[in-house]
């Protein structure tokens, strides 16, 4: 009997938290959305994964971001590069101060 409560007990708690995380209301709107279709759609589960990510960026704007991305990249590799040179040179002239030590 206690395992029963303590199952239902759980199984509260995590409906509170998909209701105050927003869960519960978002996959409520979907199913409405879905309900209310006059032609539903073939594959309902693909509708449930475009509605549910609508709120993410759209084909133009997700092609921006790609393009910033492999530009940010491209401008990181070079400066990857940019500081092995510099660490290369700052070795030289440790070595080349170094040997005026020595002498």
């Amino acid at each position: 009997m206690s395992s029963y409560r303590a199952a239902d007990s759980k199984r509260e708690e995590f409906r509170r938290y998909l209701e105050k995380s927003g869960v519960l209301d978002a996959l409520t709107k979907v199913l409405v959305g879905l309900y209310e279709e006059t032609e539903k759609p073939s594959n309902a589960l693909d509708f449930l994964k475009s509605q549910l990510s609508a709120g993410g960026p759209e084909g133009a704007e997700l092609e921006a971001l790609r393009r910033e991305h492999s530009e940010l990249q491209r401008i990181c590799e070079s400066l990857r590069e940019e500081k092995r040179e510099l660490q290369l040179k700052l070795a030289q002239y440790e070595s080349v101060s170094e040997e005026g030590r020595e002498e």
